[in-house]
This record gives C-alpha cells, sequence and structure tokens, in this order.
C-alpha cells in the first residue's frame, strides 16, 4: 500500500488566465487551489502529512490485526456498487468457494479462532521524492548499524530522480530498505544495469524491484532489451508492471483520466514479454480506491469521458474504481493460472491507496 504526498511534475510552472504560479508538488509541498497562498510551499506541510500517514497506517494495523481482513469476511467486504455486474457476480462465486474451503479447514481444526486465520501483514511504499522528509525519518539500526527510511518499508525512485549521480540515488544507495527503480521506454539498458550495481553492489536477492511503465505497445519493443541486459550482467531483480503511469491523457473536459483498455493492454503485454524471454513477472502496482469514483474511463461498466465529473475526487492521478479493479484482478488471475507458476515463484500486487 502506498500514498502520495509529493508529486513530481514535468514543469515548474503552471499559468492559468495570464496568470502564473508554482505548479502543485502534493499535500507534503503546497496546496492545490490555484492561487498564491496556496502555492507558496510551507515546510509545516510536511509535519500534517506525517501526522496523517501515522494516523493512517494505525488504523490500518489494526484492521489488519483485529480480525477484519480475515477470510470468514469475504462476503461483508463492501461491494455495493458492483451488484448486478459481471465482476460483482464473479467475485461472489469466488466468495462462495473461498466459503467452502474454510469450511473444510475448520472440519480439518483450522478454526476461525486461529491468529492465522485473522490477521494479515501490509506493506508500505513511496518514492523517495521529497528528500528533506526522507532524511528526517532515516534511523540507524543500533543492532546492525545499517541505516533504514523508516517512512516506508520500500521506497523507489522515479523517472525523475534516478540520474547514476544524482541526490536521490546517492541518498537510497545507503539505505537498507528494499529499493524500487520506476523506468520507462527511455531507460537505456546499460544505464539500467549500472544503476542496479550502484545501488546493489552485493546483489543481493529482493533488494531491486524495477517497475516498468512505458504503455503496451512500447511495452513490447523495450522491456525485452532490459531483461536481457540485466540477465548478462548476472542480476538478480523483481520485475514489476505499472501500467497505470504510462497511459495518463488530458480528456476533452479537461481532467487527467486513464483508459481502462490501455492499462489492460500494458498488463498483457508484460505477461507477454516475459513470456517470450523466459524470465518471470513478479507483481503489479495499480491505482485504486474502494469508492464509487469516475476517474479512468472504460471498463465493463462503461465510464464515458463525459462522466468522469460526476465522481472526480482524487488531486493527484486518477484511480481504479473497485468495478474496474476487481475485472483486472480477474484478468490477471486467469492470466496467472494459464502460466502455472511453481510454488517458488511469486506474483505480488502493490495498490496505491490514496490517504
Amino acid at each position: 500500500m502506498a500514498g502520495q504526498f509529493a508529486k513530481p511534475r514535468s514543469d515548474s510552472f503552471e499559468e492559468k488566465d495570464g496568470v502564473k504560479l508554482p505548479s502543485y508538488r502534493g499535500d507534503n509541498v503546497n496546496g492545490d487551489t490555484f492561487d498564491e497562498k496556496s502555492r507558496t510551499p510551507d515546510p509545516n506541510r510536511m509535519i500534517r502529512a506525517y501526522t496523517q500517514s501515522v494516523s493512517t497506517l494505525n488504523l490500518l494495523r489494526a484492521f489488519a490485526t483485529g480480525g477484519y481482513a480475515a477470510m470468514q469476511r469475504v462476503n461483508q467486504w463492501n461491494l455495493d456498487f458492483t451488484e448486478h455486474s459481471e465482476q460483482g457476480d464473479r467475485y461472489r462465486e469466488l466468495a462462495r468457494r473461498v466459503d467452502d474451503a474454510l469450511g473444510f479447514m475448520a472440519a480439518a481444526g483450522l478454526t476461525a479462532g486461529h491468529p492465522i486465520m485473522k490477521t494479515t501483514e501490509f506493506w508500505t511504499s513511496h518514492e523517495c521524492l521529497l528528500l528533506p522528509y526522507e532524511q528526517a525519518l532515516t534511523r540507524e539500526d543500533s543492532t546492525s548499524g545499517l541505516y533504514y527510511d523508516c517512512s516506508a518499508h520500500m521506497v523507489w525512485v522515479g523517472e525523475r530522480t534516478r540520474q547514476l549521480d544524482g541526490a536521490h540515488v546517492e541518498f537510497v544507495r545507503g539505505l537498507a530498505n528494499p529499493l524500487g527503480i520506476k523506468v520507462s521506454d527511455k531507460m537505456d539498458p546499460n544505464e539500467l544495469v549500472r544503476l542496479i550495481e550502484i545501488l546493489n553492489p552485493q546483489n543481493k536477492p529482493g533488494r531491486i524491484t524495477i517497475i516498468t511503465r512505458m504503455g503496451a505497445e512500447n511495452m513490447r519493443v523495450k522491456l525485452p532489451n532490459l531483461i536481457r541486459a540485466v540477465r548478462r550482467a548476472g542480476q538478480i531483480v523483481t520485475w514489476v508492471s505499472d501500467p497505470m503511469h504510462g497511459n495518463t491523457i488530458k480528456a476533452p473536459v479537461g481532467l487527467k483520466t486513464r483508459s481502462f483498455d490501455a492499462i489492460r493492454a500494458e498488463v498483457r503485454a508484460f505477461f507477454d514479454v516475459h513470456d517470450q524471454e523466459g524470465s518471470y513477472p513478479g507483481g503489479v502496482h495499480l491505482e485504486m480506491t474502494g469508492q464509487n469514483v469516475t476517474e479512468c474511463v472504460g471498463g465493463s461498466r462503461t465510464i464515458t469521458y463525459n462522466d468522469l465529473s460526476s465522481r472526480y475526487h482524487t488531486h493527484c492521478d486518477p484511480r481504479l474504481n473497485a468495478s474496474q479493479s476487481l475485472e483486472l484482478a480477474f484478468i490477471i488471475a486467469e492470466r496467472l493460472r494459464r502460466r502455472r507458476l511453481g510454488p517458488q515463484h511469486s506474483f505480488k500486487v502493490s495498490t496505491f491507496l490514496s490517504v
């Protein structure tokens, strides 16, 4: 799970009706309202973001350990607006099968009261973008002498912060956290190999996750070269697809959106390339919400450009709603079933959760 309080921007300024102001860089820095006061950076925002993050994590931790995420509640999770839809029907059929399996396990002695049946683990991650915030939350482990950025379990460098001689790479290479590298079709294979060498000189398994964001067509052309270069270098990495960020467009109504069809196409391309190269798809990074928003167009309950403004709630990036998320989850599950990954290979889903 991840949240985004700091936002990378291509342009430092935004202009409306002849007025030019600094771009909105996330609530950790300034505000979204287009006026001088809101757009002026305020360091106190970092403190507010920290306290809000702590409150949210404590709530999630209580849910994860208090039985809210128990599989016995699979029929009680909020799916109100997937009623009378293909995704809702498929989910309810899956829930029925889970109930049958749980009944069998209870008969075998693994009852609902067992801790393993009531708790779940969750991990947090975000882009290591705002260095003053990340540095303030970095601590030395007194037992090992290693440094950890305690703002998240895993942090990543992005397309704008992965320069080999940049401050962000210099900062994260000193951390003991697992690290992510987000790459687009612009990434040179040799540069990626060099970056991995800097961040993981001991080639430790689990240290590096490469998060690809390219669009479907670029994925089929560019990703094979990256996989081959990393394999030739003998580097151990986990490959993850981010089909969200390479497919952001501006709708005629002026709002940022993403096409569900484009997201689905990039996920399929990701699997196809790994099948072709004999490598393993390690996960998918999605931005989603359980709310009935209209931020991404398409899906089986077709959202059009005209629908966007009705329930467009994000200040950051457009998210899949629950119906679209379920539809994509079933597509991924079916692809994994066909691929028949062995038990030694895991597949992880990271979700970008608005907090």
